[in-house]
């Protein structure tokens, strides 16, 4: 299917989910996903006015970037686990990081934020399913995680993000994504940051719908919407 398809297709869906939660489509934002696509496909997802573009690894963002991005096209966001000798190229460049998920890295972006005079805004990635394969750190670190980046004074926590594993039955993730949001609504009435965190970045192609029935703000699609070329 072509973007002239799928995107009506896609904004169906989301609708049809809003109006079953008492939601309003305006507090769902797509990152459309396109780590699987060419430079070309991606200049032509923004064509579309699909503005949010995720991409996972620097190494395979870097030419896109270079050819959008660098241009002030699109509002990149890093969703993939990001490697701490990465940090250089993805602050400054994408505007959201979806992955934020140990010490270590909250240093560096912050350092790497500070010399350049922004402040990095950043998700707190959670393991909620805890899968051994998935990266983010186990809900019950949350807490003392936030407590500690307190000191870091160039990074901006807008909320939280996971994976579910994937299903056969979409339905089967809904306790993974409503936990999400009881984590983030638990964050917010004990005022840990002594700021509102609002997003929830959490839903993909297979069980989106059900990420927004949720809570969820930020939805990250790739294959349904924006496809995969033959690179």
């Amino acid at each position: 299917m072509q973007l002239s398809q799928t995107i009506p297709y896609v904004e169906d869906i989301i609708h049809k989910a809003c109006a079953r939660s008492g939601r309003n489509r305006d507090e769902v934002q797509v990152i459309a996903v396109t780590k699987y696509v060419s430079t070309e496909t991606t200049g032509e997802v923004l064509k579309q006015g699909l503005l949010h573009i995720g991409e996972n690894r620097w190494q395979d963002a870097q030419v896109k970037w270079n050819a959008y991005g660098e241009q002030g096209l699109g509002i990149w966001h890093f969703i993939g686990h990001l490697q701490t000798n990465k940090v250089k190229d993805v602050v400054g460049r994408f505007a959201y990081i979806h992955s934020l998920d140990r010490l270590s890295l909250a240093k560096e972006i912050d350092k790497k934020a500070a010399s350049l005079g922004i402040t990095a805004q950043c998700f707190i990635q959670l393991n909620v399913s805890g899968e051994e394969t998935k990266y983010g750190m186990a809900p019950e670190m949350l807490m003392g995680f936030v407590e500690e980046l307190k000191a870091f004074e160039h990074i901006r926590i807008v909320g939280l993000m996971t994976m579910a594993p994937y299903e056969a039955e979409p339905e089967s993730t809904r306790p993974v994504f409503r936990r999400l949001r009881e984590l983030r609504d638990e964050l917010n009435r004990e005022g840990r940051l002594g700021y509102e965190v609002p997003h929830l970045s959490m839903g993909m192609s297979n069980d989106f719908e059900i990420a927004i029935e949720e809570g969820a703000t930020w939805i990250r699609l790739g294959s349904i919407l924006v496809g995969k070329d033959n690179l």
